[in-house]
């Protein structure tokens, strides 16, 4: 049982590994998922991506940076693509203003 955990534990750290740097970017939170690791965030354009402005669900590593944000905050994150292929925010902080 022991291996099958560290197996599985290594299994989603090389799945959320980023594919490429992740590109800083501005957004307003719209919705919060603790239980899924996930947030809806309102972005501009992410060149690296290849997307224009739009709101999307985003993948977080660090559910604990959740706690700080809520509906309506801005903010400015790191997006990026795992090599799962999840869209993911890191580094998510208040904008400044």
């Amino acid at each position: 049982m022991k291996n099958f955990t560290l197996t599985l534990a290594l299994a989603l750290l090389a799945s959320t590994a980023w594919t490429q740097t992740p590109e800083r970017t501005d957004g307003v939170v719209r919705k919060i998922d603790k239980e899924a690791r996930k947030v809806t965030i309102r972005h501009g354009e992410i060149k690296s991506l290849g997307m224009p402005p739009m709101t999307m669900v985003f993948q977080v590593q660090d559910v604990a940076a959740l706690d700080q944000l809520k509906p309506g905050d801005t903010v400015q994150f790191s997006a990026g693509k795992s090599n799962g292929g999840a869209y993911m925010a890191s580094d998510i902080q208040p904008a400044t203003p």
